[in-house]
């Protein structure tokens, strides 16, 4: 099996090019890294020839779900595929569990790994701690059965391409920007076709990065407007929906009383009021972020 990796990146240049780096340590390397940006200036792409793993720039529109869309139209054909976040580092065995996993397993169409630390929780992990992390982790034997989940976490998401190809499933556009939940509307949708399980034998750091990040406002109205979205074209249900709105948006109620210096919660509780107006006025649309 071939395995390809993808990833959109936005506005972190040199974190890219210490994933890439990074990328090229894996027991098993990928055959080929498609990366997106979405600017020029996103990729060092003198440093990317440099890499011992052909690496392919690829030109799209700026937005997460349209960048992976311009991937997916890039690569022609894989057994794998692997959507990285750019600010994800892999265990260096990650891909080779993957094909281990993969090949046991016909049936298993999408799988996650288990994200030993999230900065995305926090102010976000230096890429020197991320690698320490991964050090100390080195030695774990993970030999637990994959279990079923609804969906794979968008930093590291590994595809079996065929189920992609059969329908030709596209990341949904109309999620702009950093897409919000369109890693479960992409992989509910591939669900028909087999499995969708996480793995504790995929390991890796998620960064969390902050450059890039959409504002607190856009994304507050991303968090009432998006799983509605997915709820209304069929994707989600309403108790899904209804449960990520509520626990965001009562996140966001505690941490205006008490602003967080990471988070700009009374932005989002913002985004949030704007959505449920523009609901209320029928015409709540994710796009409509845009014009915040």
């Amino acid at each position: 099996m071939n395995i390809v990796v993808g990833i959109a990146t936005a506005g972190r240049r040199e974190v890219l090019s210490e994933t890439l780096l990074h990328l090229t340590l894996q027991e098993r390397r990928p055959d080929a890294i498609f990366v997106c940006p979405s600017a020029p200036d996103d990729v060092d792409e003198a440093f990317t020839r440099t890499l011992p793993i052909p690496v392919t720039i690829v030109k799209g529109e700026r937005g997460l779900t349209k960048q992976r869309n311009a991937i997916l139209a890039s690569i022609g054909d894989a057994d794998l595929l692997v959507f990285l976040d750019d600010d994800f580092l892999l265990r260096g065995d990650f891909l080779r569990q993957a094909l281990k996993l993969f090949e046991a397993a016909p049936d298993i169409v999408v799988a996650t790994g288990l994200v030993l630390a999230d900065g995305i929780h926090g102010p976000g992990i230096a890429v020197k701690d991320g690698l320490e992390i991964l050090r100390r982790d080195g030695s774990t034997v993970a030999d637990g059965l994959p279990t079923p989940v609804y969906n794979a976490y968008g930093c590291n998401m590994v595809f079996r391409f065929s189920a992609i190809a059969a329908a030709g499933t596209r990341f949904d556009e109309r999620l702009p920007l950093y897409g919000w939940q369109e890693d479960v509307d992409f992989c509910r949708r591939l669900a028909r076709y087999g499995r969708i399980v996480k793995s504790s034998a995929l390991r890796g750091v998620h960064l969390g990065n902050k450059r890039g990040r959409t504002s607190g406002l856009r994304f507050g109205y991303s968090q009432v407007a998006n799983p509605l979205y997915l709820f209304r074209k069929g994707t989600v249900s309403l108790k899904w929906a209804l449960r990520l709105m509520g626990g965001n948006i009562a996140a966001n109620l505690a941490g205006s009383l008490k602003p967080q210096g990471l988070v700009d919660r009374r932005g989002r509780l913002k985004g949030n009021t704007i959505a449920f107006l523009d609901l209320l006025r029928g015409r709540m649309d994710p796009l409509r972020m845009l014009d915040l």
